[in-house]
């Protein structure tokens, strides 16, 4: 008779930094928090944290305003970046909820101090929360106008010893031009933080780029909309591109 072995895979990550969108949030709307969408990300999150993976988050608030758009409008671009921090701690407060309906124990810290809403961000506390299994959601960006949410994701990362940012998107990974545009457009399996820089590759803003390169710290890009991918990202199976030094 053959008896035969099952055996489980592992992640190859300890903790993570995911990064999301708050476009990601939005689903089929054109602004705002999808119901549907939250809960699936919620989903995905549980699947690895089950895994024993430590999971922090930093998420945008493009779904609700972006500092950038609001200087079109005529708002000062540092009171619009401030609103655009704001949105991005409502984000972080549904995906809370949205986590913690599902019975994982999650934190909310934030880089500007709303006490009433969340902790603020002291990175001791942070690592102690993730190492008792709690995921951890970075709110507020770095606190500081003129700063991407992907420049936060990098710094949070960096901060709590991730070992890799996983940037959830909208395409499966990261190409030579918009797939969208272009039929012809190249997809990258591994590029160089360099690459990323010299070829604009805009998969995150230059100052995210070249902290994640001086920290020695990969990038996975891959496409969030497909329920089970983050958990393919952490138990190692090859999707999306991956930023590594060359």
């Amino acid at each position: 008779m053959i008896i035969e072995e099952s055996f489980e895979m592992k992640p190859i990550y300890n903790r993570i930094l995911l990064k999301l969108s708050g476009e990601a949030l939005m689903g089929d709307q054109e602004f705002g928090i999808s119901s549907e969408t939250i809960t699936s990300y919620a989903k995905q999150i549980k699947e690895i944290a089950d895994l024993g993976v430590e999971v922090g988050i930093v998420i945008g608030g493009g779904n609700i305003f972006r500092g950038l758009s609001g200087t079109e409008q005529g708002i000062d671009r540092v009171t619009g970046d401030h609103m655009g921090m704001l949105a991005t701690v409502i984000n972080s407060l549904a995906l809370q909820n949205a986590i913690e309906l599902l019975g994982v124990p999650t934190r909310v810290q934030t880089a500007i101090e709303i006490p009433k809403v969340a902790e603020p961000f002291i990175k001791r506390k942070a690592q102690r929360h993730l190492e008792k299994g709690r995921v951890v959601i970075f709110g507020g960006g770095t606190g500081n106008p003129y700063f991407t949410t992907d420049t936060a994701a990098a710094l949070r990362a960096i901060e709590i010893n991730a070992d890799v940012v996983i940037k959830a998107t909208k395409v499966d990974g990261i190409y030579d031009k918009d797939p969208v545009k272009f039929a012809d457009a190249k997809k990258y399996t591994d590029v160089t933080y360099t690459e990323v820089l010299n070829k604009d590759l805009k998969v995150m803003d230059a100052t995210a780029i070249s902290l994640c390169r001086e920290n020695k710290l990969p990038i996975v890009v891959f496409d969030s909309l497909t329920e089970g991918n983050i958990k393919r990202v952490v138990l190692g199976e090859k999707i999306g591109t991956t930023v590594i030094n060359g």
